[in-house]
């Protein structure tokens, strides 16, 4: 007698087995079976291993199983091969926590910081986002995948994350715009996913014990105290990650926001041409999209790209952008800006707004686990305006250190830590959110108008 096994998942240590046990009926190429129940105890069961049955009453017969299912059942003994993958990937923390899934995307093994985002959309965005080197991103959102690639919303020329850890991948894509899964698109650009496991658990984790140094590998040969010490012999502080996200040379940028995309009535009222430079330490296609859209003329430089030779292209201002890692770690970069300090506007977001703390004599710590999501509320101290920023950062100014006339402009309302300051006569504002929301609402795009003005009082100041 031939018996089908259709297998789900019920519970740790359990699985629900439907089997054809007798029936079968011919009716051309179609098979009907009649279905009964048996539960099968997987709980000291392996993958392949012999696992006692319970019948509930019905008799236990040998049977011969389809051989892409299960082995060869006999007696009460049941080997079982479980027709979809369980886990083949370990998440294993610095703590000693192993957290077990499936891997997608890309094959290997992986280190890196492990941080939580809390966006509901926008996964793409986000994988593309330079400011995630050397990180781990898991996503609060337990549902990945549903809306697939495209080609317009990446934010950088490729992937910098060291991973992406979720609770389900989706078994389907459906979005007009979409022209590749989330799976093909990892594994082409070399980056491990890791699916089916307690994400919940592991944001609890680390909002009690703040981000962990975690390893992800589908490398079966390494035992699991290999792999931790992996992970306790890692750090990402004093790291410079923002060297191995910076454009090589100079270039020019002209592409502003779509047209069917434009969400700011400010943007199509600026007259002015201005020429702003961008540094590059991590910078996100949509930043310029939105300098450009306010009518700049951009030209984005490497990181390291001398102070005196920006100043040489006389430009009306210079943005400092978002990027990765510990501003300590890149003490060139915090030199560049304090050589610029005070001789034209500036304009520091995230990364930029750290180093530009630093570069005023202040100073940075690193944050319990971060800002990671589109949903932080933010006040402009200014005007008590309100904002739900999209943020990305885990180190942030301490206000206390600013020397006087620098002044905090924008506090996280989540943690009232500074998330803006400004130095009118040093002629620097910064935020240490992301303006351009991509992902996350449109809230704080004001910020470019902001500069804008900066800019257009400067030269108007020096007529």
């Amino acid at each position: 007698m031939t018996r089908f096994l259709n297998v789900k998942d019920e519970g740790p240590g359990y699985r629900e087995v439907s089997v054809a046990e007798a029936g079968v009926a011919e009716f051309g190429a179609v098979r009907t079976c009649i279905f009964t129940a048996l539960r099968l105890d997987f709980s000291t069961a392996e993958d392949g291993d012999a696992a006692r049955t319970s019948s509930d009453g019905f008799t236990q017969q040998s049977c011969r199983f389809p051989a892409n299912l299960v082995g060869v059942a006999e007696g009460n003994t049941t080997s079982v091969k479980r027709p979809y993958t369980t886990t083949d990937s370990r998440l294993v923390l610095e703590d000693g926590s192993i957290w077990r899934g499936k891997s997608f995307g890309a094959t290997g093994t992986q280190v890196a910081e492990v941080v939580f985002n809390t966006s509901m959309t926008g996964y793409q965005e986000i994988l593309t986002d330079p400011s995630y080197a050397g990180q781990f991103v898991l996503m609060t959102q337990p549902h990945i995948g549903n809306t697939g690639i495209n080609t317009d919303d990446e934010e950088s020329q490729k992937c910098f994350l060291g991973g992406l850890i979720i609770r389900n991948l989706s078994p389907t894509t459906s979005n007009w715009r979409s022209t590749e899964i989330l799976s093909d698109y990892l594994k082409k650009r070399n980056v491990m996913g890791i699916s089916d496991i307690d994400t919940r658990a592991i944001t609890r984790r680390l909002r009690q014990d703040g981000s962990l140094v975690g390893v992800l590998t589908t490398d079966s040969s390494l035992t699991d105290e290999q792999v931790l010490q992996m992970a306790r012999n890692w750090s990402i502080v004093g790291k410079d990650l923002i060297s191995g996200v910076s454009c090589k040379a100079p270039y020019e940028w002209k592409d502003p926001t779509g047209g069917d995309w434009e969400f700011s009535k400010e943007a199509g009222t600026v007259s002015d041409t201005f020429n702003v430079v961008a540094f590059d330490f991590g910078i996100k296609h949509n930043i310029l999209r939105r300098l450009a859209s306010y009518g700049c003329k951009i030209k984005v430089v490497p990181s390291t790209w001398p102070a005196a030779e920006v100043l040489k292209l006389k430009p009306d201002g210079i943005l400092f952008s978002n990027g990765p890692g510990d501003p300590s770690a890149v003490p060139y970069a915090v030199e560049t800006v304090r050589e610029i300090l005070g001789q034209v506007p500036v304009f520091g977001i995230c990364m930029g707004h750290q180093l530009l703390g630093q570069a005023l004599g202040g100073k940075t710590f690193k944050m319990k686990f971060g800002h990671h999501g589109g949903n932080h509320p933010v006040r402009h101290l200014p005007t008590g305006r309100v904002e739900i920023s999209s943020q990305n950062h885990n180190y942030a100014v301490d206000p206390a250190t600013l020397p006087e006339g620098a002044e905090v402009t924008h506090i996280n309302l989540n943690d009232g830590t500074c998330a803006g300051l400004s130095f009118p006569a040093m002629k620097v504002m910064s935020i240490q959110y992301h303006p351009e929301s991509s992902p996350g609402p449109h809230d704080a795009d004001p910020a470019f108008y902001d500069f804008i003005q900066m800019m257009k009082n400067n030269k108007q100041s020096q007529s």
